[in-house]
């Protein structure tokens, strides 16, 4: 079941990004979020607004993500080329506990089947998450930065 995350989830969150940020230095990917992404205060921010969600199953959240309607300033430049110019829904900050298999894929098709319309960047060194998106279907658009200006590999996917 996927949900809005509620302020209750925090202890969850904060403990799956910290397993993720393991995971990630782990898998080679030591700079994409480092030691102190994603921002608590972004994460906060997300659940505010509705942005944020929870993968929960059999009453333990597995997973979070934030899926935010509408343009992304990131998004904006692109060295490459979007598929359309339709709206659309950019996921971030997707991350699991790590304990159920497939719980990204799952993500990722509830968020299709809710907008049809996704974008979505990773870091070069996250090779798990390339694999992820190029397996369900995510096209590499080219090359956007992030607001610190660091290089992302840009995706995209529609119906």
């Amino acid at each position: 079941m996927i949900r809005n995350a509620r302020p209750s989830d925090w202890d969850d969150l904060m403990d799956i990004y910290a397993r993720a940020r393991r995971f990630m230095k782990q898998a080679g990917n030591p700079t994409q979020w480092g030691d102190s992404s994603p921002r608590e205060q972004q994460i906060r921010d997300d659940i505010r607004l509705g942005h944020s969600y929870v993968y929960v199953l059999e009453g333990r959240v597995q997973a979070v993500f934030a899926m935010i309607p509408g343009e992304d300033p990131t998004y904006r430049v692109i060295q490459g080329a979007w598929l359309n110019d339709l709206p659309y829904c950019a996921v971030h900050r997707v991350a699991s506990r790590g304990e159920v298999k497939g719980v990204a894929t799952q993500v990722l098709e509830w968020c299709m089947d809710r907008c049809g319309n996704i974008r979505i960047d990773t870091h070069d060194d996250n090779l798990p998450m390339q694999h992820v998106l190029e397996k369900n279907g995510f096209v590499r658009c080219g090359r956007i930065w992030s607001e610190d200006g660091s290089p992302r590999i840009a995706y995209q996917k529609c119906r």
